[in-house]
Protein backbone atom coordinates (compact mmCIF):
# COMPACT_ATOMS: atom_id res chain seq x y z
CA UNK A 1 0.00 0.00 0.00
CA UNK A 2 2.69 2.36 0.88
CA UNK A 3 4.65 1.99 -2.70
CA UNK A 4 1.21 2.72 -4.27
CA UNK A 5 0.58 6.09 -2.02
CA UNK A 6 3.97 7.34 -2.43
CA UNK A 7 3.70 6.70 -6.67
CA UNK A 8 -0.22 8.20 -6.72
CA UNK A 9 0.36 11.38 -4.58
CA UNK A 10 3.42 13.60 -4.06
CA UNK A 11 3.69 14.14 -0.16
CA UNK A 12 5.57 17.44 -1.10
CA UNK A 13 2.52 19.02 -2.41
CA UNK A 14 -0.57 20.49 -0.89
CA UNK A 15 -2.42 18.65 -3.37
CA UNK A 16 -0.79 15.02 -2.33
CA UNK A 17 -1.01 15.20 0.99
CA UNK A 18 -4.47 16.24 1.00
CA UNK A 19 -5.46 13.43 -1.35
CA UNK A 20 -3.83 10.89 0.91
CA UNK A 21 -5.42 12.15 4.44
CA UNK A 22 -9.01 12.35 2.75
CA UNK A 23 -8.76 8.46 1.85
CA UNK A 24 -7.17 7.56 5.48
CA UNK A 25 -10.41 9.54 6.78
CA UNK A 26 -12.50 8.34 4.49
CA UNK A 27 -11.29 4.55 5.88
CA UNK A 28 -11.55 5.59 9.15
CA UNK A 29 -15.29 7.62 9.19
CA UNK A 30 -18.17 8.06 6.86
CA UNK A 31 -17.51 10.00 4.17
CA UNK A 32 -20.13 12.01 4.92
CA UNK A 33 -18.61 12.94 8.32
CA UNK A 34 -15.55 14.22 7.12
CA UNK A 35 -15.15 18.26 7.05
CA UNK A 36 -12.71 20.22 4.92
CA UNK A 37 -11.30 21.06 8.37
CA UNK A 38 -10.73 17.40 9.24
CA UNK A 39 -8.84 16.82 6.12
CA UNK A 40 -6.82 19.82 6.20
CA UNK A 41 -5.93 19.10 10.25
CA UNK A 42 -4.64 15.56 8.99
CA UNK A 43 -2.82 17.09 6.31
CA UNK A 44 -0.75 19.48 8.02
CA UNK A 45 -2.16 22.16 5.81
CA UNK A 46 -4.04 25.20 6.50
CA UNK A 47 -7.40 25.54 5.23
CA UNK A 48 -5.87 29.19 3.62
CA UNK A 49 -3.38 26.42 1.53
CA UNK A 50 -6.64 24.16 1.32
CA UNK A 51 -8.83 26.59 -0.35
CA UNK A 52 -6.11 27.65 -2.33
CA UNK A 53 -5.85 23.93 -3.64
CA UNK A 54 -9.00 22.09 -3.37
CA UNK A 55 -11.99 24.14 -2.11
CA UNK A 56 -14.87 21.32 -1.71
CA UNK A 57 -14.78 17.49 -1.00
CA UNK A 58 -16.34 16.82 -4.44
CA UNK A 59 -12.74 18.84 -5.67
CA UNK A 60 -10.78 16.28 -3.38
CA UNK A 61 -12.87 13.25 -4.81
CA UNK A 62 -12.33 14.88 -8.67
CA UNK A 63 -8.22 15.58 -8.00
CA UNK A 64 -8.22 12.00 -6.35
CA UNK A 65 -10.11 10.67 -9.96
CA UNK A 66 -7.12 12.90 -12.11
CA UNK A 67 -4.56 11.00 -10.01
CA UNK A 68 -5.81 7.80 -10.55
CA UNK A 69 -5.77 8.64 -14.14
CA UNK A 70 -2.47 9.58 -14.22
CA UNK A 71 -1.39 6.17 -12.71
CA UNK A 72 -3.19 4.16 -15.15
CA UNK A 73 -1.60 6.28 -18.23
CA UNK A 74 2.06 5.95 -16.79
CA UNK A 75 1.01 1.99 -17.08
CA UNK A 76 -0.50 1.57 -20.29
CA UNK A 77 2.19 -0.44 -22.35
CA UNK A 78 2.45 -0.73 -26.07
CA UNK A 79 -0.31 -2.07 -27.71
CA UNK A 80 -0.24 -5.25 -30.02
CA UNK A 81 -1.74 -5.31 -33.67
CA UNK A 82 -3.12 -9.16 -33.21
CA UNK A 83 -5.43 -7.75 -29.70
CA UNK A 84 -8.56 -7.09 -29.44
CA UNK A 85 -9.92 -3.37 -29.25
CA UNK A 86 -12.43 -5.04 -26.25
CA UNK A 87 -9.58 -7.04 -24.50
CA UNK A 88 -7.71 -4.30 -24.43
CA UNK A 89 -10.28 -2.18 -22.65
CA UNK A 90 -10.68 -5.31 -20.43
CA UNK A 91 -7.15 -4.90 -19.39
CA UNK A 92 -7.16 -1.10 -18.52
CA UNK A 93 -9.91 -0.81 -16.50
CA UNK A 94 -8.87 -4.46 -14.20
CA UNK A 95 -5.33 -2.42 -14.11
CA UNK A 96 -7.60 0.87 -12.43
CA UNK A 97 -9.05 -1.36 -10.06
CA UNK A 98 -5.85 -2.80 -9.35
CA UNK A 99 -4.31 0.71 -8.18
CA UNK A 100 -8.02 1.41 -5.93
CA UNK A 101 -6.98 -1.76 -4.62
CA UNK A 102 -5.61 -0.33 -1.17
CA UNK A 103 -8.22 2.22 -1.11
CA UNK A 104 -10.68 0.20 -1.53
CA UNK A 105 -12.78 0.97 2.71
CA UNK A 106 -12.30 4.68 1.55
CA UNK A 107 -13.68 4.72 -1.87
CA UNK A 108 -16.78 2.10 0.01
CA UNK A 109 -17.16 4.88 2.14
CA UNK A 110 -17.01 7.96 -0.29
CA UNK A 111 -19.07 6.02 -2.25
CA UNK A 112 -22.36 5.47 0.23
CA UNK A 113 -22.30 9.34 0.13
CA UNK A 114 -23.68 9.68 -3.05
CA UNK A 115 -22.84 11.09 -6.21
CA UNK A 116 -22.01 14.95 -6.34
CA UNK A 117 -23.25 16.42 -10.21
CA UNK A 118 -19.74 18.32 -9.89
CA UNK A 119 -17.59 15.38 -10.51
CA UNK A 120 -19.57 14.51 -13.72
CA UNK A 121 -16.84 16.21 -15.22
CA UNK A 122 -13.63 14.42 -14.12
CA UNK A 123 -15.24 11.19 -14.61
CA UNK A 124 -16.32 11.72 -18.06
CA UNK A 125 -12.88 13.02 -18.45
CA UNK A 126 -11.75 9.58 -16.48
CA UNK A 127 -13.50 7.94 -19.18
CA UNK A 128 -12.11 9.20 -22.53
CA UNK A 129 -8.70 8.56 -21.16
CA UNK A 130 -9.26 4.92 -20.05
CA UNK A 131 -10.66 4.60 -23.97
CA UNK A 132 -7.83 6.47 -25.28
CA UNK A 133 -5.23 3.88 -23.40
CA UNK A 134 -7.13 1.37 -25.08
CA UNK A 135 -6.40 2.19 -28.63
CA UNK A 136 -10.18 3.41 -28.86
CA UNK A 137 -10.90 6.74 -30.89
CA UNK A 138 -13.11 8.69 -28.43
CA UNK A 139 -13.35 11.99 -30.58
CA UNK A 140 -16.36 13.63 -32.24
CA UNK A 141 -19.90 12.19 -31.75
CA UNK A 142 -19.65 8.48 -31.79
CA UNK A 143 -16.33 9.31 -29.30
CA UNK A 144 -19.19 11.01 -27.18
CA UNK A 145 -21.47 8.29 -27.12
CA UNK A 146 -18.50 5.61 -26.24
CA UNK A 147 -17.64 7.36 -23.67
CA UNK A 148 -20.80 7.68 -22.48
CA UNK A 149 -21.43 3.63 -22.60
CA UNK A 150 -18.18 3.50 -20.87
CA UNK A 151 -19.07 5.77 -18.28
CA UNK A 152 -22.35 3.51 -17.42
CA UNK A 153 -20.40 0.14 -18.02
CA UNK A 154 -17.27 1.04 -15.54
CA UNK A 155 -20.06 2.28 -12.77
CA UNK A 156 -22.23 -0.51 -13.17
CA UNK A 157 -19.07 -2.92 -12.27
CA UNK A 158 -17.32 -0.76 -9.57
CA UNK A 159 -20.49 -1.43 -7.26
CA UNK A 160 -19.22 -4.82 -8.30
CA UNK A 161 -16.09 -4.16 -7.65
CA UNK A 162 -16.53 -2.80 -4.40
CA UNK A 163 -18.23 -5.94 -2.31
CA UNK A 164 -16.14 -8.38 -4.23
CA UNK A 165 -13.23 -9.21 -1.91
CA UNK A 166 -11.90 -11.93 -3.44
CA UNK A 167 -8.47 -12.19 -4.51
CA UNK A 168 -8.69 -13.38 -7.95
CA UNK A 169 -11.80 -10.49 -8.19
CA UNK A 170 -13.61 -13.57 -10.40
CA UNK A 171 -17.03 -11.56 -9.73
CA UNK A 172 -15.76 -8.12 -11.21
CA UNK A 173 -13.85 -10.07 -14.48
CA UNK A 174 -16.98 -11.81 -14.78
CA UNK A 175 -19.50 -9.10 -14.72
CA UNK A 176 -16.88 -6.56 -16.39
CA UNK A 177 -16.79 -9.04 -19.33
CA UNK A 178 -20.51 -9.10 -19.74
CA UNK A 179 -21.07 -5.03 -20.39
CA UNK A 180 -18.36 -4.73 -22.19
CA UNK A 181 -19.63 -7.53 -24.47
CA UNK A 182 -22.92 -6.34 -24.51
CA UNK A 183 -21.77 -2.40 -24.94
CA UNK A 184 -19.42 -3.70 -27.91
CA UNK A 185 -22.76 -4.89 -29.49
CA UNK A 186 -24.76 -1.54 -28.81
CA UNK A 187 -21.92 0.44 -30.37
CA UNK A 188 -22.16 -2.00 -33.39
CA UNK A 189 -25.20 -0.90 -34.10
CA UNK A 190 -24.73 2.46 -33.06
CA UNK A 191 -22.05 2.80 -35.91
CA UNK A 192 -24.40 1.04 -38.16
CA UNK A 193 -26.95 3.84 -37.84
CA UNK A 194 -24.14 6.59 -37.93
CA UNK A 195 -22.87 5.49 -41.22
CA UNK A 196 -26.13 5.16 -42.90
CA UNK A 197 -26.67 8.76 -41.65
CA UNK A 198 -23.21 9.43 -42.50
CA UNK A 199 -23.64 8.76 -45.99
CA UNK A 200 -26.83 10.29 -46.66
CA UNK A 201 -25.59 13.93 -45.40
CA UNK A 202 -22.72 13.61 -47.86
CA UNK A 203 -24.57 11.86 -50.70
CA UNK A 204 -27.98 13.39 -50.34
CA UNK A 205 -30.80 12.52 -52.63
CA UNK A 206 -28.91 9.64 -54.58
CA UNK A 207 -28.19 8.02 -51.30
CA UNK A 208 -32.39 7.93 -50.47
CA UNK A 209 -32.58 6.83 -54.10
CA UNK A 210 -30.28 3.90 -53.39
CA UNK A 211 -31.44 3.17 -50.10
CA UNK A 212 -35.20 3.24 -51.67
CA UNK A 213 -35.29 1.88 -55.00
CA UNK A 214 -31.90 -0.42 -55.31
CA UNK A 215 -29.77 2.20 -57.30
CA UNK A 216 -32.33 2.73 -60.46
CA UNK A 217 -34.12 6.46 -60.55
CA UNK A 218 -37.88 5.64 -60.22
CA UNK A 219 -39.84 5.85 -63.48
CA UNK A 220 -43.03 7.71 -63.09
CA UNK A 221 -46.37 6.33 -63.48
CA UNK A 222 -48.34 5.28 -66.59
CA UNK A 223 -51.56 7.22 -66.56
CA UNK A 224 -53.85 8.22 -69.11
CA UNK A 225 -51.98 11.02 -70.91
CA UNK A 226 -49.10 8.29 -71.60
CA UNK A 227 -47.81 7.89 -75.04
CA UNK A 228 -49.55 4.86 -75.78
CA UNK A 229 -52.04 3.97 -73.16
CA UNK A 230 -55.85 5.13 -73.53
CA UNK A 231 -57.41 8.35 -73.94
CA UNK A 232 -55.80 11.39 -75.74
CA UNK A 233 -52.16 10.86 -77.06
CA UNK A 234 -49.38 13.29 -76.69
CA UNK A 235 -50.16 15.15 -79.86
CA UNK A 236 -53.20 16.38 -78.54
Amino acid sequence: MARQEIAMFDKATTTGRVLAAALELAARRGWAEVTLRDIAEAAGVSLREMRGSLRSKAEVIGALIKAVDAELLSRATPRSDEEERRDLLFDTIMTRFDILAPYKPALRSMHAAGADLGLAGPYLSSQYWMLQAAGISADGPLGALRVAGLAATYASVFRVWLEDDDAGLARTMAALDRRLRRGERAAASVERVTSVFGRFAAEGPRFLRTVLFGGARPSPPRGEGDAGGPGVSAAG
